[in-house]
């Protein structure tokens, strides 16, 4: 494992020392909200050991990137956070291209399952994707969030026009909208069905429509609260993420 800074996006590089040199496929792996790159170097190893390379930047506004922002003024600074994810994750591909790194898979937990289903909307470089408790309407979720703070009795510090300009800017990466751009590529989901963070019934949703163009490129995981506390997250976690490294 090595610390890297890749045109200042902070970064931890996970690969059997034997194989760094080499083009072996890469897989970006997205923390999620409060979280940092160092809580998922578990996952990380794991995928190592399958013979991957792991990437696992750090997200804005989080860990070393902070700003000494309460969780408050940091929910109200998610979509920022997501679209800055997007758009590095650009200069990350352009980073593993030059080093002769071209088969990339992307996988996120949370903030990073929504971040990775609005990359898989703007990049068709991504070759598989592993998504758990992610996201992919992001209109919906949004607005959702928006009632929610307003509900609680916060004032948002955004105006009617701020507001129509976000969601419009939101409605380019959400995949409930570009469907076809999955481009038969595929994708592994897991949700517990009792998250009231994320909803599992919208990625649910979207599930069964997808499917229905994709064909069996997609597949679910999800789980009872029982089934949840049978099997430890990290366990469920690596699950995934191995299903996901098979199709790279």
């Amino acid at each position: 494992m090595s610390k890297k800074n890749w045109s200042n996006i902070p970064l931890l590089h996970i690969v059997d020392e034997t194989l760094e040199d080499s083009n072996i496929p890469a897989v970006i792996f997205l923390h999620g909200f409060t979280s940092a790159k160092e809580h998922n170097l578990h996952y990380a190893y794991n995928i190592a050991k399958k013979g991957l390379r792991v990437i696992l930047p750090e997200a804005h506004l989080h860990g070393v990137r902070d700003e000494g922002l309460d969780e408050v003024q940091l929910s109200l600074r998610f979509w920022e956070i997501v679209l800055t994810s997007i758009e590095e994750m650009g200069i990350l591909h352009r980073e593993l291209i030059e080093k002769g790194v071209h088969k990339i898979g992307m996988g996120g937990t949370s903030m990073g399952g929504i971040t990775t289903l609005g990359c898989m909307t703007a990049y068709p470089w991504i070759d598989a994707a592993t998504v758990m408790m992610g996201a992919p309407g992001y209109v919906e979720l949004a607005k959702a969030q928006i009632a929610q703070f307003e509900n609680r009795g916060f004032k948002l510090p955004i105006s009617d026009e701020e507001r129509k300009s976000l969601l419009e800017t939101l409605a380019i990466f959400d995949m409930t909208k570009h469907r076809q751009k999955l481009n038969k590529r595929p994708v592994f989901f897991w949700h517990g069905e009792q998250d009231t963070t994320v909803p599992f019934e919208p990625t649910f949703n979207f599930f069964n429509a997808a499917k229905k163009i994709i064909k069996r490129r997609l597949s679910v995981l999800n789980s009872s609260p029982t089934q949840q506390q049978d099997m430890p997250f990290q366990e469920r976690a690596c699950c995934a993420l191995r299903i996901g490294s098979r199709v790279i």
